[in-house]
């Protein structure tokens, strides 16, 4: 029912989704990068129903999930989490992953908008415990694309995988960032 709306607010603000996942796409990790701004929610969840990511749910911090429009984000697929405590995410999400068929998640590896010089590896861990490809997903404001790369299988090396993609995710321009310099 969004997917034409999300349609719409595209083709007004000249964004375009580029779709290189194999179909159907089964379990996997969205790994969103750059995440500068908060608009990148809504270039999100527009770019989710465009790609028809039907079961694709994201975390976010547990803030955003109180009153008065916490409902909100429950109903857009969040999933809160509280990053002050030691909540074991990574694996509720493994869990989810082997139980719940079709499951997919989006995440912001960044864990912020802020520049950063290294990322969360969560999602490498949950990828790895899930045994679930990544599917590396660029917001370049730049070009007003979002870009769903091919999968991408983690290996036993996850440093050598993070720097891999945050080699990356380098050419792409956030919101509020030039081109990635981590």
């Amino acid at each position: 029912m969004f997917r034409p709306l999300a349609l719409f607010f595209f083709r007004l603000f000249g964004w375009k989704v580029i779709d290189h996942r194999p179909q159907p796409m089964g379990q996997c990790i969205y790994v969103v990068v750059p995440h500068s701004s908060n608009w990148d929610f809504l270039v999100g969840i527009c770019a989710r129903s465009i790609g028809r990511l039907r079961n694709t749910k994201y975390l976010a911090k547990k803030e955003l999930f109180a009153w008065p429009i916490g409902w909100l984000f429950k109903a857009l697929g969040g999933y809160p989490v509280d990053r002050g405590k030691n909540t074991n995410v990574t694996e509720q999400v493994v869990h989810y992953f082997k139980t719940i068929p079709d499951f997919s998640i989006g995440i912001a590896p960044e864990g912020t908008r802020k520049e950063v010089s290294r990322w969360k590896s969560g999602f490498w861990r949950i990828a790895k415990g899930a045994n679930v490809p990544l599917i590396l997903t660029s917001f370049d404001y730049g070009r007003k694309e979002v870009i769903f790369r091919e999968p991408f299988h983690v290996t036993d090396n996850m440093d050598a995988d993070l720097a891999w993609m945050m080699d990356y995710f380098k050419p792409f321009r956030g919101k509020n960032r030039s081109k990635r310099s981590s």
